[in-house]
């Protein structure tokens, strides 16, 4: 596989290598989630060379960092596909195609008279932000820990076969949640701490943790301490609405309190947001030409947040870069023609 990762800030000696040849790029894609990688396959599919750059340490996005074993069912030509099966599909599909720089959060867009240069660094010829929901970082258990406790307390999941044989913790009562319960109940015992009685993700889903035997529900606690005890965790929990305490072990425990995102960060490159998204036009361009935006970072009337939709939307924006570079050539649409 002839991908290019490179982690961390882009330095001379790399571009001197070759790695980045500043001045070859069409096209640089913000975001490597789901439409981001899909945009870089249409753009190679048409000819542009690309680049694509995350802040995050693999591509993938949300699917990949939030919710890799969940079933989707609303991806064209599937009728269920993880989130990990899916990110390594259209991963697969970029070989010898384009370059992902990860752990490189865009900084500096600077737009020159025929192109941008991106953080002082390479210079491109258009731009695509698929960022989605933004730049992401996990809402914490907001309690004092040690260094040993923070290794036993996770908000992110890649493989629910390291938890076999535990007692795992759970705190939170969304849709992310119930989904890492669920996986996890297949190898490990599970206790679900919620602040309420009720969850805001699908019943569907509470009815099937009710029905499990190694599934314990506990609500409504909210966690006010937490102790490392003999290489477990003892937490205790207060009762909403009341004064009682309880105390429960756990071997390790998983945080799904939600995330804090946004992409209020793209004003800076003089991006107009309606409230906080990037505002478009039927072709995804914003208002600076040469910049588009796709997928949930985008807002226009009727749009509806679907990773099938922000597919298109990559197509659309592809086809505007194309008549936009090359204006000469005959553009073909359709890949069967291609």
């Amino acid at each position: 596989m002839n991908i290019v990762l490179f982690h961390g800030k882009v330095d001379t000696t790399i571009i001197k290598r070759g790695v980045f040849k500043i001045g070859n790029y069409d096209l640089a894609i913000i975001g490597s989630g789901p439409v981001g990688l899909f945009a870089a396959h249409y753009a190679h599919l048409h000819g542009l060379s690309s680049i694509i750059f995350d802040s995050l340490s693999e591509v993938g996005g949300q699917p990949q960092m939030l919710y890799p074993f969940k079933q989707i069912t609303d991806i064209p030509a599937y009728k269920k596909i993880t989130g990990t099966d899916l990110i390594k599909k259209l991963t697969d599909d970029l070989a010898g195609e384009t370059k992902i720089v990860t752990n490189h959060k865009v900084e500096q867009v600077t737009k020159n008279s025929d192109g941008f240069t991106i953080d002082n660094s390479v210079f491109v010829r258009s731009i695509i932000i698929a960022t989605g929901a933004g730049a992401f970082k996990p809402k914490e258990l907001p309690l004092k820990m040690d260094e040993a406790t923070k290794k036993q307390v996770h908000y992110f999941i890649k493989d629910p076969k390291e938890f076999a044989g535990q007692t795992i913790g759970v705190f939170g009562g969304g849709d992310s949640a119930l989904d890492w319960a669920l996986e996890l109940s297949n190898y490990a015992n599970i206790k679900i701490i919620h602040r309420r009685n009720q969850f805001r993700g699908l019943e569907s889903n509470v009815a099937k943790l009710k029905s499990l035997k190694n599934v314990e529900i506990l609500t409504p606690y909210l966690p006010k301490d937490i102790q490392m005890i003999n290489n477990q965790l003892d937490v205790s929990l207060k009762e909403m609405g009341g004064t009682q305490l309880r105390n429960e072990t756990f071997d390790q425990i998983i945080v799904a309190y939600g995330f804090k995102a946004n992409n209020r960060f793209v004003k800076k490159w003089g991006i107009d947001l309606n409230g906080t998204n990037i505002a478009v036009d039927r072709s995804m361009k914003t208002n600076i030409n040469g910049i588009y935006a796709v997928g949930d970072v985008v807002t226009y009337p009727g749009r509806v947040p679907l990773i099938a939709l922000g597919f298109g939307e990559a197509q659309i924006a592809i086809t505007a870069i194309m008549r936009d570079l090359f204006p000469e050539k005959t553009l073909t649409i359709h890949s069967t023609s291609m």
